[in-house]
């Protein structure tokens, strides 16, 4: 931030990213067998092609979409029990992200839509996703360590980059620090006063 713009892009490194599960097969209600993979990259989310779900992800009408990764998520969140190696308050399914299918390593970009917490969208392709999905991608092999891919979100066309940098271990899963960028900008700033006169300027607590 030089005062009147924002340096673009920035960049973050993710916590190790792992693959949870991959290929299992879940019952979806309305939807029959799906199979999806889970992967951690700062949240755990489930991943699988829209096409799986009879929609397109590029053109599907963005209700249909959400109500039909709500509904795998929920399925998940019933049929497989998560486990995170450092932290179980960690080991939750933070919502379900569907892909165009294209794993494979391509230079072109790769559109998916992210639906969390109580079906909210993202705006973005979303950084804790991209980090997962890289893990998953590197897990089996369609990716190798410093190959970019890109990656679109289907409701706002944003773009991220990411690739995974580092091979690391999470517990007893092997995993990958993925470098993640994409562009930011201020909104905003806040200013903050205390007054001496204030009775409760340090705080204050219950017992």
């Amino acid at each position: 931030w030089d005062g009147s713009r924002s340096g673009n892009p920035v960049r973050f490194h993710s916590v190790p990213a792992f693959a949870a599960a991959t290929d299992l097969s879940i019952d979806v209600p309305g939807h029959g067998k799906v199979v999806v993979d889970i992967g951690y990259g700062g949240a755990f989310y489930a991943f699988l092609s829209a096409e799986q779900l009879g929609l397109d992800v590029c053109s599907s009408k963005t209700r249909d979409l959400v109500s039909a990764a709500s509904a795998v998520t929920e399925a998940v969140k019933e049929q497989f029990k998560l486990h995170h190696p450092e932290s179980e308050d960690l080991a939750f399914l933070y919502g379900t992200i569907l892909t165009d299918g294209k794993d494979t390593f391509s230079e072109e970009p790769t559109t998916n839509i992210c639906v969390f917490a109580d079906e909210q969208v993202d705006r973005s392709p979303t950084g804790s996703g991209v980090t997962a999905r890289i893990a998953l991608q590197y897990h089996k092999g369609l990716i190798q360590l410093n190959q970019s891919r890109t990656f679109r979100s289907s409701t706002t066309g944003s773009l991220f980059t990411g690739k995974a940098v580092k091979a690391t271990k999470s517990g007893d899963y092997k995993a990958v620090i993925v470098e993640v960028s994409g562009e930011a900008f201020y909104t905003g700033t806040a200013t903050f006063t205390v007054e001496e006169e204030d009775s409760l300027k340090h705080g204050f607590c219950f017992k």
